[in-house]
């Protein structure tokens, strides 16, 4: 299966999108003008490593460490994947 990111890219949020912890709902959300997405958990273990630093492959690494024994990278691949779609993320722009 292709993906739209290799692990040498390096992904952000998106400017039109805030990810960020929301108490009351209990799970890390994504806000846009017109609402909100509330995230499962897996969903926001990976976008808040999405932070212009960091490329596909060292969130994968970072995942993995944070959770052994898991095969993590098609579920990642495939979330960013999902998360590109929704344009919640990109590219970091050179």
């Amino acid at each position: 299966m292709k993906h739209k990111f290799s692990a040498q890219d390096i992904l952000e949020i998106a400017p039109t999108f805030r990810f960020q912890w929301e108490e009351a709902q209990g799970c890390h959300v994504i806000l846009y003008p017109e609402g909100m997405v509330k995230l499962n958990p897996a969903a926001g273990e990976i976008l808040k490593r999405c932070d212009s630093e960091a490329n596909v492959g060292r969130i994968i690494d970072d995942l993995n460490t944070t959770f052994p024994d898991t095969d993590l990278e098609d579920d990642v691949y495939n979330f960013l994947d999902t998360a590109y779609e929704n344009k919640w993320i990109r590219h970091k722009p050179a």
